[in-house]
This record gives structure tokens, sequence and C-alpha cells, in this order.
């Protein structure tokens, strides 16, 4: 039985391409390998696409998604004869897209920091991304909002990961910040990222999506839009500027 406990899309979030074999085919016409690459869909944070080659034959894939046992499960993007089981293929992230999310999702984590709120939703695209707070009235001054994360991302922070027990976890629940995205159990062992070390870090919480290695890779983020979603609900909108 193939171990997925430390996919290579965590253990090494800057790899853009590897090899491995495939082990299944799901019945929707999914590729399952040994090890991969691909981040599949998560946390509020899309699926990896790229490419997978082998012996002079190439399929694109269209997103990646979680299969049994947190295999990443490979989409193509339309039927095409897939590789046979046991077959050695080389993968190829689309690294720019996928790199502008790991830019993003540390971006919404520090946007937590400066909106110290409870967390209801959030999501990640290319480019822009939202997190919902339970915020009955929006920020006074959106100005401010903008340039506390700006400055926050011009600190050049580490960003680090550890894990710890689900047990530990429980004892500590106020590192969960989302209400609507629960940390994955099932191992015994959850996921912290912790961005800045000792006295300067600012944020940790459970998160299993990937993230830049330092807050200063971010480059800078506008603020967009701040809608009300329901009576106790605000939706923050933030883009990155290039």
């Amino acid at each position: 039985m193939t171990d997925y406990s430390t996919p290579l899309y965590l253990s090494d979030p800057y790899a853009r391409d590897c090899t491995g074999h495939v082990v299944a085919h799901t019945s929707e016409g999914g590729v399952v390998l040994d090890q991969s690459v691909f981040y599949p869909t998560g946390g509020g944070q899309p699926g990896d696409n790229g490419w997978i080659d082998w012996q002079g034959q190439t399929v694109a894939i269209a997103t990646t998604v979680k299969g049994e046992g947190g295999a990443s499960v490979l989409v193509p993007s339309e039927p095409a004869r897939l590789p046979p089981v046991g077959t050695r293929i080389h993968q190829r992230l689309d690294w720019d897209r996928r790199h502008n999310h790991m830019r993003m999702h540390t971006a919404l984590h520090l946007l937590s920091v400066v909106i110290p709120l409870p967390v209801t939703g959030g999501q990640i695209a290319t480019g822009r991304g939202r997190l919902d707070f339970m915020m009955p009235e929006p920020p006074e001054d959106r100005d401010a909002v903008e340039g506390a994360l700006n400055r926050l991302i011009d600190l050049d922070l580490v960003v680090r990961d550890s894990w710890i027990s689900e047990t530990d976890l429980d004892a500590n629940p106020s590192l969960v910040k989302t209400m609507s995205v629960r940390p994955p159990r099932g191992s015994g062992n959850v996921r912290l990222v912790a961005i800045g070390d000792g006295g300067d870090q600012v944020d940790l919480q459970p998160c299993g999506g990937t993230h830049v290695a330092r807050t200063g890779e971010i480059g800078r983020i506008l603020l967009g839009k701040i809608e009300n979603k329901g009576k106790q609900n605000r939706r923050v909108s933030i883009s990155l500027d290039r």
C-alpha cells in the first residue's frame, strides 16, 4: 500500500516536476501515482494543473483532486489514453499558477492577522483570493487594512511548517481560525504553518496548503471589495499587484 502521509507538494512546495509510477486509474479517468508534485483541491486552494509525459506521449492535466488515503488524483483535460499501471512517468506543474496560489495562500494567512476575527470561509484563485469574516460592520479605514497587510509582507518573515498531535490541537482550540474548514485529521498529527520566528512570529494555524518560504515573496497586495454576506459576515477580497 502506498504511503501518502508526506506528499511531495508539502515536503518540497518549490518542486516543479518529478517522476512517479502509476498505481491506479479511477473510474472517472483520473491517474493515481505513488508520489505526486500536484496539490489536490482542498482548504480553499485549487488543485494543480500541468502535464504528464511517458514514452514520447503527453497528457495535459486540468486539475487535481484528493483520492483515497490522501492520494492526488490527476484529472486529464480531456479523455485520453492513459499510461498503464506501473508506468514510470514525468510530472510537470504549471508552475506560474501554483506559485500564484502559494503567494495568495500566505497573504490570506496574513489578512487573518490584520483582521483578527473568526474566519467563516475562504477561497484562492490565480492572482486573487478572499476570506469571509464574522464581521457585523466593515472596516472603517480600507487604506489602513491594505497598509497593515503590506507592512507585514515587507518584513520578509520566514514561513515554516511543523506538526502537532491531534490531542495537542484539541487542547489549543484557539489555533484554529477557520470555522468552515477544519484541519485534516485521521493520521494522528496536524500540520501547522507559522509566519515569523520566535518573537517575530505573527501567525500560527493549522493548514494543509502550499506556501511561499518568506512573506517578501508575495509582493504587493491590493485590497478589493468588502462585501456584505449576511448579518454577521463580510467578504474581504485581495489581489496580487503583479
